[in-house]
């Protein structure tokens, strides 16, 4: 199969949640919403049930105002506006970490808002990496289980864990090999959306088979010349509107430091005796993310050392509006970026954005500073 059928693919899956949601469910299966950011979602597969994340949409935001300030990120907001009116019917229940003051309150709202869909809550520790920090992650993780069970009625296994480690660690090999490849393919920043955007809504392995042979097709394929070549990093890159900006204006992501995109990957869970404690050290393994307690900011390193790596011309940080966590990392990165002798840009995204003019010109600008 080409690149450009595995593509539309991975778009229309990418663009069509509802429509992935109804397959499942037609197929008999179970399928439990994983809110962002890090969810257990190899322990939700080993029982047998469909992980679809929950990154909210770009779309208008009323009931959700009953229960949100405005002063709040909007894929939370957007979030539970999908669930009241009822676009995640059929999902068994919901997972939503507490990694931020922003996903605490959207688990205890969607309590009272969607009362058909039940609320998992996984609680992470701030200090994951001690052992007392990661006896605290496992206890979460034995209250997941415990809860999957009760909504769903499927049964856990260490066995089918780590089993289904197998398959998380393979997609998470393969998706970095895409990251990989595409810095140098000729392949568009909407269309490496829709690679990473898809594997929220498919099984993995499924993914994992398309994006294999996507890779392979990407490799025999075209390399991109006389592109800007940047490292994009934030929470969420998934606006239409502005990647269609960077694509025309030859903007290409040769890496990104994206919460829904390639954070999600870097992580493999180790080979350990018991797959739930290695669950709960992968967890402690994980670092350079806003989310996770950095005293250091080593993330702010890690940008600058992946923008060098990847021959990047400068660095566009996509900055979630109203998102603390990020908003507190924003003045270091540009401090190093500064050092460093790279150029930054800094473009507020919110999901209620429908007019990205401001971020047109801001990106045309930065593309004549090179």
């Amino acid at each position: 199969m080409k690149g450009k059928e595995l593509l539309a693919q991975l778009h229309e899956a990418a663009s069509s949640p509802k429509k992935q949601l109804e397959k499942y469910l037609a197929q008999g299966k179970k399928v439990v919403a994983v809110a962002p950011v890090y969810t257990p979602n190899e322990i939700i597969h080993s029982m047998g049930l469909v992980p679809m994340g929950v990154w909210g949409a770009d779309v208008e935001i009323n009931e959700a105002k009953k229960y949100f300030p405005a002063f709040i990120c909007s894929i939370m907001q957007t979030a539970l506006e999908l669930g009241i009116k009822g676009e995640y019917d059929g999902v068994s229940a919901i997972v939503i970490p507490s990694l931020c003051d922003s996903l605490k309150c959207l688990g205890q709202n969607w309590k009272y808002a969607v009362k058909n869909i039940p609320f998992i809550p996984m609680t992470y520790p701030q200090n994951r990496k001690p052992d007392y920090g990661k006896k605290f992650t496992k206890a979460g993780y034995a209250r997941v289980i415990s809860d999957l069970t009760i909504a769903t009625g499927a049964q856990f296994s260490e066995f089918a864990l780590a089993e289904s480690i197998k398959v998380y660690n393979e997609h998470n090999a393969v998706m970095r090999e895409f990251a990989e490849i595409a810095a140098d393919a000729d392949i568009t920043a909407a269309a490496r959306n829709d690679v990473f955007k898809s594997a929220w809504f498919m099984l993995p392995e499924e993914h994992t088979a398309i994006v294999k042979k996507l890779n392979e097709a990407l490799k025999a394929g075209p390399k991109a010349k006389g592109k800007l070549r940047v490292l994009v990093t934030g929470i969420l890159a998934d606006s239409p509107s502005l990647l269609k900006i960077f694509d025309e204006n030859g903007v290409k992501v040769v890496f990104d430091d994206v919460a829904h995109e390639s954070r999600q990957y870097r992580t493999d869970v180790p080979d350990m005796e018991n797959p739930v404690d290695a669950m709960a050290q992968k967890f402690a393994d994980m670092g350079n993310c806003t989310l996770l307690y950095d005293p250091d900011k080593n993330r702010v390193d890690y940008i600058v050392e992946q923008a060098k790596a990847h021959k990047a011309d400068g660095v566009i940080v996509l900055m979630t509006k109203f998102c603390d966590p990020e908003e507190f990392d924003y003045v270091p990165i540009k401090r190093a970026c500064a050092a460093a002798g790279l150029k930054h840009l800094n473009i507020e995204v919110d999901r209620q954005m429908v007019n990205y003019q401001q971020a047109a010109t801001m990106v045309q600008a930065f593309k004549e500073m090179f």
